[in-house]
């Protein structure tokens, strides 16, 4: 792992685990100080589609719940396997396991050349873009109300 150093005391350099431990339990503290809420508010969350005859993995959804919000990382469907209705199932599944861990809200973002009408389609309401993301694509921000 190659660091640079200059004279301010940067370091810079690729992934570096023990720094991120470090901002993730900074960023926690900071965080449940200014919303009121406690590591207990704070979750994990995973879904796997499995195909039933093979075993196989399909796809998967990845995400987090936090005082009330499911956000979700990632959602992905093997290319064979998308026209079947998974990925609405995994994200079905997701938000039930999101509204009985307490949530009443759901986000999650979508490159333009990704999913955002799948995400429409279920009920997701855009609320803004980020521009710039390499090919002259944008990432499409999305909220739901799952009450």
């Amino acid at each position: 792992m190659n660091h640079d150093h200059d004279e301010a005391g940067l370091t810079v350099g690729d992934r570096d685990p023990e720094l991120s431990k470090l901002l993730d339990r900074g960023l926690d503290a900071y965080n449940f100080a200014a919303t009121g809420t406690t590591p207990e508010d704070q979750g994990e969350l995973s879904v796997r589609a499995q195909d039933p005859v093979t075993g196989e993995t399909v796809g998967g959804l990845t995400a987090w719940t936090w005082g009330g919000l499911l956000g979700i990382e990632m959602l992905w469907v093997r290319e064979d396997r998308r026209r079947d209705g998974w990925g609405s199932r995994l994200l079905r599944a997701a938000e039930a396991e999101a509204r009985r861990r307490g949530c009443d809200r759901a986000t999650v973002s979508s490159f333009t050349f990704q999913a955002p009408d799948f995400y429409r389609r279920h009920g997701y309401v855009e609320t803004g873009r980020t521009l710039g993301i390499p090919g002259g694509a944008e990432d499409v921000h999305f909220h739901k109300s799952l009450g």
